[in-house]
């Protein structure tokens, strides 16, 4: 993921007219944290937060406690937030954290002293006007709520703007959860609308059918019912079905824990998770992980519109194979940056002890994303660029020309 993030900014730094030097500056980054957390029962793991760059504001970027978390991941990650947070306009850095942990192999004694013992590592260097964490892969509203009262415990501060992804009792916003799955409904609409295409029947598969799969599907069928959900997976299995799937029914399995394995309709017929990319459909949205689709799997891929939810979720050989089959990537810097819009908006709300309405959030959070993707959608045009590309130029041009 790191040589794609790094090549793709190159390629956009270069056609921007930037030089070697101001473009290797940027891919610096700030400062590195790694360190081990050890627990009473004597566990050990390994962990990290890089904060990339501040010239906006202060680093903004999630934690992910995942196996495979690695610092090269970390930094590939941290990277594209600092191009996200600029892409959409938003007065924050970009940074990322994470725990090499397998949390389900883990008691709810063992996450709570985990989760903990990674804020009290940080807290001098974190806080509302530093770094300013948020939940990511396997990390949730219960884990940032430690995490916060950690922090206030070592450090006094009572804003709750120390960390994003809280849940609503200790200052987290509405329409966190649904964010960033409605960010995707809300690029791939705009996209529709700029491209002439706005009222087109769409049958859409959802690679990845967590917290963010589900929401964009329950957003999209709410939204734009000419949007037809055929073909779902999650770890266990994928779930097609040519009329249609019931994405509340799907969304409403996986929030009691069930997995598509334990789902049975009419017409829907299982089929091997691995085979979701692979999907006669016009919409592939990949809401995983990174490096989903690569030179040795894209060949595989029939849809002709993709929206990356996950971050870096295709390489780069794969996705200049996809720009020659004509094939639109709306680009994860822009598709899946509503998360980290509404984490601004939380942390807003924290520092000026208000609550607003979801229905307030969710027009801010329209009011960030779509200028952005029209300007994207203008650079494209402009330079005869992918839109990822296009997305990576605007983001760097900010970032490069302007301090905080």
């Amino acid at each position: 993921m790191l040589n794609t993030a790094t090549s793709l900014i190159l390629r956009a730094g270069h056609q921007l007219g930037l030089d070697d030097a101001i473009i290797n500056d940027f891919l610096e980054p700030n400062r590195e944290h790694i360190f081990e957390i050890g627990l009473t029962g004597g566990k050990s793991f390994k962990a990290y937060r890089v904060q990339h760059n501040d010239n906006h504001g202060p680093y903004k970027g999630g934690i992910r406690f995942h196996p495979d978390v690695n610092l090269e991941e970390v930094r590939a990650l941290a990277t594209l937030m600092s191009l996200k947070t600029a892409a959409v306009g938003l007065p924050l850095g970009g940074g990322k954290g994470g725990i090499s942990v397998d949390p389900r192999q883990l008691s709810p004694a063992e996450l709570e002293e985990l989760s903990r013992a990674y804020a009290r590592h940080l807290s001098p260097h974190i806080g509302p006007h530093k770094d300013v964490p948020a939940p990511d892969v396997n990390t949730n509203p219960a884990i940032i709520d430690w995490m916060v009262d950690e922090f206030e415990q070592i450090t006094g501060d009572t804003t709750k703007a120390s960390f994003t992804g809280k849940s609503l009792g200790a200052g987290g916003s509405l329409g966190r959860d649904a964010a960033t799955g409605r960010g995707g409904v809300i690029t791939l609409a705009e996209y529709l609308r700029l491209s002439g295409q706005a009222d087109r029947q769409l049958t859409v598969a959802v690679q990845g059918f967590g917290n963010v799969g589900s929401f964009f599907s329950t957003v999209a069928a709410t939204d734009h019912p000419q949007w037809k959900l055929v073909a779902a997976s999650d770890t266990s299995t994928g779930l097609t079905n040519p009329n249609g799937l019931d994405a509340t029914a799907l969304s409403e399995l996986k929030a009691s824990h069930g997995r598509f394995t334990d789902y049975h309709a009419a017409g829907v017929t299982q089929i091997s998770p691995d085979d979701m990319i692979a999907q006669d459909v016009d919409v592939l949205v990949l809401a995983a992980l990174g490096d989903t689709v690569t030179e040795s799997n894209v060949s595989r891929v029939k849809a002709k519109i993709i929206v990356e939810l996950a971050n870096g979720p295709i390489n780069e050989a794969a996705s200049d194979q996809l720009a020659a089959s004509d094939t639109v990537i709306l680009p994860d810097i822009i598709a899946n940056a509503g998360g980290v819009i509404v984490s601004y908006l939380e942390w807003v709300q924290n520092l000026a002890d208000e609550h607003w309405t979801e229905q307030k959030v969710n027009s801010e959070l329209e009011r960030y994303l779509i200028p952005a993707i029209q300007a994207m959608y203008r650079t494209a045009k402009d330079e005869k660029a992918s839109l990822k590309i296009a997305a990576f130029m605007n983001a760097l041009a900010k970032l490069t020309t302007s301090a905080k």
